[in-house]
């Protein structure tokens, strides 16, 4: 927050974009890269406040992934929330993600 923006993770570092998943995409997206991770922040950015650095690409089982080739603004963020985990082990997600 205190530096306006966010770069990615490593790994997005790494593939030269941060990767993102819409709403319908962001439970199997967790549940498949960031499972058991615990102390994470779900973010909501509409798609058309990052303009032309937002590219739409074909990945896993040929659906295709939001990937923003730019540091995320955090002025860019509608909402964020904690993602935490259930006594399951699986994040608990807000506003009606499930």
């Amino acid at each position: 927050l205190r530096a306006g923006s966010y770069a990615g993770s490593s790994q997005d570092k790494a593939d030269g974009c941060i990767h993102f998943s819409t709403a319908a995409q962001s439970v199997a997206s967790a549940a498949k890269h960031r499972a058991g991770q615990d102390d994470l922040v779900l973010i909501e950015v509409p798609a058309e406040a990052l303009g032309p650095a937002l590219k739409w690409e074909v990945s896993r089982g040929g659906a295709s992934f939001p990937h923003l080739y730019a540091a995320l603004e955090v002025a860019r963020v509608a909402r964020a929330a904690p993602l935490k985990l259930g006594a399951d082990g699986r994040h608990v997600f807000p506003w009606g993600l499930a």
